[in-house]
């Protein structure tokens, strides 16, 4: 039997500036999200959890809280762009252009804009994206600029799914 490897994300080579990823996963947002979030971050901002005073702001509504929203949209990019990183190295110009309501459902989106070899590091080479979240009615709701350390192709950690590989050893020797 012969074990074909899932995806295994990109790695430096596979990068090219322009090129755009469309992340494949999109997720509602809900009231227990947007609550939790605001309290694990301790953030103390009524407009994300009292539904009463955000009923009495131009919302009208609770606010999702804009680090779930980074937070998600990071993930959500984690599969087609930093799934061999050895490092996230940035953050910048994080806009928040629309809000996010709870029921809402954020896709994304990355632009490849920068990479280069690491000059301290020859195992990985540098990228910088632009990535795009957006609501189901096609609203930005977050962009961002991330830059990352990934592990060139052949200097890249090993992963070997030994488990499996007793398991389905196990399974012939029936």
């Amino acid at each position: 039997m012969h074990i074909k490897e899932g995806w295994i994300g990109r790695f430096y080579e596979d990068f090219e500036i322009g090129d755009i990823y469309s992340h494949p996963l999109g997720r509602t947002v809900t009231k227990t999200d947007n609550i939790y979030m605001t309290l694990l971050t301790q953030n103390t901002n009524p407009i994300h959890f009292d539904s009463y005073y955000s009923e009495q702001t131009e919302f009208g509504q609770p606010l999702v809280d804009s680090t779930f929203t980074i937070a998600l949209v990071t993930g959500q990019s984690v599969s087609d762009l930093s799934q061999n990183a050895m490092a996230n190295l940035g953050w910048d110009e994080v806009r928040l252009p629309n809000p996010v309501f709870e029921g809402d459902t954020i896709y994304s989106y990355s632009e490849v804009l920068e990479k280069r070899e690491s000059k301290s590091r020859p195992n990985v080479g540098i990228v910088k994206v632009k990535t795009s979240g957006y609501n189901q009615k096609g609203d930005v709701v977050i962009t961002f600029k991330r830059t990352f350390m990934i592990y060139k192709k052949d200097h890249a950690p090993k992963e070997k799914n030994t488990l499996l590989e007793k398991v389905l050893e196990k399974e012939n020797s029936r």
